[in-house]
């Protein structure tokens, strides 16, 4: 387990708190390992009926930390932040998202995957993929467009345009958008609503709405093979060495 990944559980509903709030949330291997292990464990406990994710500090997550990402993804196949996709992809419980502050990279693309996600009015939403070199992940090329059709998902991911919690809610990619001191409260609210109702119930009508998961799994490693080409590319190199050359100075 990780220091920076807290993990609770009152009521029904497993709370998953990404605490690194000096590096903005920025998440390593051993931070994506702990949400994993949680995932497995509220999946498998029968008293849990819905989890959910937030960031702690101001912060969802800022993505990647790069220096930890560029030295764990040599081998795509094990890399931490894929297995994290994949798993959060075919979790079968309701999952809700508190966002306040930044959400860039997986810490927008995750979003995708959750039942419901609920922002403060300084959340703020950016996917920077093809500006890094890279291309989308955790199924947000289908996902995106399914979401909030092909022109805005364009702006989302091939302009790479930041968007704020107004015109989240705006496009649906977050329910609703409230006062910071209420965002907890209220995504523990309707998480504990989901874990009481009827589990079978439940799980039946989310997988009716979701559809055949195949799809979004075959996404996933479409756009892992791609990113993986991607990031040997000279591109890629250029972008990530000036980045890392800025952060030594």
């Amino acid at each position: 387990m990780s220091a920076h990944v807290r993990v609770s559980t009152d009521g029904g509903v497993t709370t998953i708190a990404i605490a690194r709030p000096g590096k903005k949330n920025a998440l390593t291997g051993a931070m994506y390992d702990a949400m994993i292990a949680a995932l497995d464990a509220a999946e498998a406990d029968d008293a849990i009926g819905a989890v959910i994710v937030h960031g702690e500090g101001g912060a969802f997550t800022a993505g990647n930390d790069i220096a930890d990402f560029l030295a764990t993804t040599k081998d795509m196949t094990n890399f931490a932040g894929l297995r994290f996709v994949r798993r959060i992809a075919l979790f079968d419980k309701p999952l809700v998202a508190a966002v306040d502050g930044v959400a860039i990279g997986v810490g927008a693309t995750m979003l995708f995957h959750c039942d419901l996600v609920y922002a403060t009015p300084a959340a703020q939403f950016r996917m920077p993929f093809v500006d890094l070199g890279l291309v989308p992940e955790a199924g947000a090329s289908l996902l995106a467009p399914l979401r909030v059709g092909m022109a805005r998902a364009t702006e989302m991911l091939m302009l790479a345009e930041p968007f704020d919690a107004a015109r989240a809610e705006a496009l649906g990619v977050v329910n609703a958008v409230v006062p910071a001191d209420l965002l907890l409260g209220v995504a523990r609210e309707k998480a504990g609503r989901l874990a009481a109702k009827p589990r079978q119930a439940l799980a039946a009508t989310r997988r009716l709405m979701r559809g055949d998961r195949a799809d979004i799994l075959a996404r996933i490693d479409a756009e892992a093979r791609e990113f993986g080409a991607r990031m040997v590319s000279d591109e890629a190199r250029a972008v990530f060495m000036a980045f890392m050359s800025r952060s030594k100075k």
